[in-house]
């Protein structure tokens, strides 16, 4: 049974769409080849000054990847896009022109005429071009984007300053990087949804919004929920003021075993299909497909729970690279074969590490069953712009992916950057504590970590990072015969406190958000220049280790979880279970039983189920 509910979804139709959560049969990828051009002299104002378009791109890959066709490293503060494209064939009254994320100030022009502006690196937005379509003939759209490589008081994540990738830092992504496309819709539409689980109630929250002519009297909001062949759900109801808010009631089973069926775990991640069609009328003019889950998480007496049970994070941090197209998947097949990889390692969820990570990723988080904390990638240098700059674009990232089950946790800052003086400076702490308090008003069903690593000023979870790799010190560091109380007040292996001073703990559940770092490559030792927090020179050595860390890890009652650093070699950091290829650095059965604790899971996921041969993959 769970079988079928868990393929219930119309996959061709959701893992296909830029949007998942969010699909109409009928939109139009803008990806492919554009005509492109560096600005490094600011010297265009608009698409009529580029006289020369010196380059081809492959969209959405940025500029510096080998996957763009151009692969350009440099300096380079702005740069030119330009495309033609056909009205689609069943273009109705309007046309949305939709970006998934331009880094990091995006201009749009359709036809010479200025459309509008978007800043934020991460975050999707769309303009209504409808006014400045041609009645025939191609379509001429323009994007000048504006990435100034030095500014670091803007969020930028991993994306290095310097000229070449140093320490934990990579090379950066300009421009266009996530998909674009275009979306007829009528003259009233949809124009987004949201919804929220209600366990502990049996309900599931929706909330429709309408855009367009909202003065037709008559307009409803039809939803139908199935999961499977059964219906839950066949419901209509009133538009007012172009929203509609509802909860919605569903039948308790009553019995654990049957009520397990409909919850959404990385076990068994049951999903529930929705079909939601604008009325006028009687009469369906709009019409789009959504999905959602019934699950909650919350943070009791120390633990972290999920679906009303204490359940321990096995997470492994994800920095969301690939060697040939950096922060853009190549395909949509290398999102779903990295959760099937991190699954068959014996994780069930991911840390996003300093990326809002593209939504089809979150599409097959929910599919496959993999817990994700969603991080803000960070500024570094603390300003009143940046503030105001990370504040905006957090809040449209919470926005873009409110409605996603898979995500659990939210992580607005990482090891104070771009809060550096937060134990010094009240401005500093206030700013940590004004984004936690602003998640939690705008998301209360999920945990927040202020700050994660060290200095906890505000937050649901106590993360600690602790890179040191001998197991014994470990095991002395957090034995459970040295009090809570001292242990959250001394400083980290990195020299910062903890907790700050006036923090008073409410037993969060402590974590160990990153550790390990060992980094092994296949190189002749003495003749890699690979980053790692600790080294091994053979692939047995590498094995020893990971397990003997591990080991010590799964038998530390402090933890309520971990996180492992990390999930794959990225650039110069060579610390990853996996190499940047994705083949394994030991064999996987192994990495497992290790991750697990060497205990078998129930639900264990195989190579075979991850699509991949082990011989191909190296593993013995």
């Amino acid at each position: 049974m769970k079988e079928k509910y868990r393929t219930s979804l119309d996959l061709d139709l959701h893992q296909s769409h830029p949007r998942p959560q969010f699909c109409r049969k009928h939109w139009h990828s803008l990806n492919g080849p554009w005509k492109f051009c560096f600005d490094d002299e600011q010297k265009y104002r608009q698409p009529s000054d580029v006289l020369q378009w010196d380059h081809v791109i492959e969209v959405p890959f940025a500029p510096e990847t080998e996957r763009s066709g151009i692969r350009d490293t440099g300096f380079h503060s702005v740069c030119w896009y330009q495309r033609e494209f056909e009205l689609p064939l069943n273009n109705k009254e309007h046309l949305i022109l939709h970006f998934g994320a331009v880094d990091y100030i995006a201009h749009v022009w359709v036809n010479q005429h200025y459309i509008g502006m978007h800043e934020g690196g991460h975050t999707p937005f769309r303009f209504d071009i409808t006014h400045a379509l041609r009645s025939d003939g191609p379509q001429v759209l323009t994007v000048k984007a504006e990435d100034n490589p030095h500014d670091l008081a803007k969020p930028r994540g991993k994306q290095d300053w310097q000229l070449e990738p140093h320490s934990i830092w990579y090379p950066r992504t300009t421009g266009i990087w996530q998909t674009v496309w275009l979306e007829p819709v009528p003259e009233t539409y949809i124009s987004r949804v949201r919804w929220t689980p209600h366990l502990e109630r049996w309900e599931i929250g929706f909330e429709a919004f309408v855009e367009g002519q909202l003065n037709h009297k008559n307009l409803e909001i039809r939803l139908r929920l199935t999961l499977g062949e059964q219906v839950l759900v066949n419901d209509c109801y009133q538009v007012i003021l172009g929203e509609v808010h509802r909860r919605i009631a569903l039948s308790d089973p009553g019995v654990d075993d049957f009520r397990n069926e409909i919850l959404w775990n990385p076990e068994e991640p049951t999903l529930i299909q929705a079909q939601i069609e604008l009325m006028c009328n009687n009469e369906c003019i709009d019409r789009m497909h959504s999905y959602t889950a019934l699950r909650s998480v919350s943070i009791q007496h120390g633990d972290f729970m999920l679906n009303g049970r204490p359940y321990y994070l096995r997470l492994v941090l994800d920095q969301g690279y690939w060697p040939e197209s950096f922060l853009t998947a190549p395909d949509d097949q290398a999102l779903k074969r990295d959760i099937e990889l991190v699954k068959a390692m014996g994780f069930n969820g991911v840390r996003k590490h300093q990326k809002i990570e593209d939504p089809r990723f979150l599409f097959w988080a929910d599919v496959l069953g993999l817990l994700v904390w969603e991080e803000m990638p960070s500024a570094y240098r603390f300003t009143h712009e940046g503030v105001e700059r990370i504040a905006r674009e957090w809040l449209e990232a919470i926005d873009r992916d409110y409605s996603h089950p898979c995500i659990v946790t939210w992580v607005p800052f990482n090891e104070s950057w771009g809060v550096p003086d937060l134990a010094e400076k009240a401005s500093h702490r206030s700013c940590v504590q004004a984004l936690y308090h602003l998640t939690k008003t705008l998301d209360p069903s999920r945990p927040v970590i202020g700050n994660d690593g060290w200095e906890s000023t505000a937050t649901d979870i106590i993360g600690i990072h602790d890179y040191d790799n001998h197991p014994e010190v470990f095991r002395e560091r957090y034995d459970p015969a040295i009090s809570m109380n001292e242990i959250l007040n001394r400083r980290s292996p990195a020299g910062r406190m903890i907790t700050l001073e006036g923090y008073s703990s409410q037993n969060q559940p402590i974590m160990l958000t990153e550790f390990g770092g060992i980094a092994y490559t296949k190189d002749k030792p003495g003749t890699s220049n690979a980053w790692g927090y600790a080294v091994s020179c053979t692939a047995d050595d590498f094995k020893k280790q990971y397990t003997e860390l591990l080991s010590v890890v799964h038998q530390l009652k402090i933890f309520r979880g971990f996180c492992y650093t990390q999930f794959t070699d990225t650039f110069q950091e060579a610390n990853g279970l996996l190499f940047a290829d994705r083949t394994p650095k030991i064999d996987m059965e192994t990495l497992a039983l290790v991750t697990r604790g060497f205990q078998r899971d129930r639900t264990e996921v195989t190579l075979e189920d991850a699509g991949n041969d082990p011989h191909h993959m190296g593993c013995e």
